[in-house]
């Protein structure tokens, strides 16, 4: 059964989030696709994943690009799964399809957006209505992320 975890964003930015839970996928061996809310959110991600760090990048591409299946992270607006991963996120509000397909799914979302904050929870009732075990993980003071359901 697919693992899904709501990650509710208080401290930091999407951007600065991110990376490193993907990262953490990567060392897992995982493939990740990225699902944004629009082209203009996955082409600014696009950028952000090579300079986000001086010490580091993450290798990706965005599905406009040739030869998905062989890239570790994959940027999309679309539900496909282009590279085989193994877990998805989805940002901005980008709607889960497939669930099944996916190890671990991740839902991260900005508690300072009201939009984003009722669409977290109505997808929340939704997925537990259909049974999903589900996490729910926000960030304390720091920005580190803490368990809370």
């Amino acid at each position: 059964m697919t693992e899904i975890l709501f990650y509710h964003l208080t401290e930091s930015t999407l951007e600065n989030a991110l990376p490193g839970l993907v990262e953490r996928s990567l060392d897992r061996k995982w493939k990740v696709v990225i699902q944004t809310g629009s082209e203009e959110r996955r082409d600014s991600l696009d950028n952000h994943l090579w300079t986000w760090s001086d010490a580091s990048f993450l290798a990706h591409a965005t599905d406009q690009e040739p030869h998905p299946e062989e890239q570790p992270i994959i940027l999309t607006t679309g539900h496909g799964n282009p590279n085989s991963a193994t877990v998805r996120f989805l940002v901005d509000g980008a709607e889960p399809q497939n669930v099944e397909a996916y190890e671990r799914l991740v839902l991260m979302f900005d508690g300072h957006d009201q939009q984003q904050l009722e669409q977290a929870r109505a997808q929340w009732k939704l997925l537990k209505e259909q049974g999903h075990k589900l996490t729910y993980w926000q960030q304390n003071a720091e920005g580190r992320w803490e368990k809370k359901a």
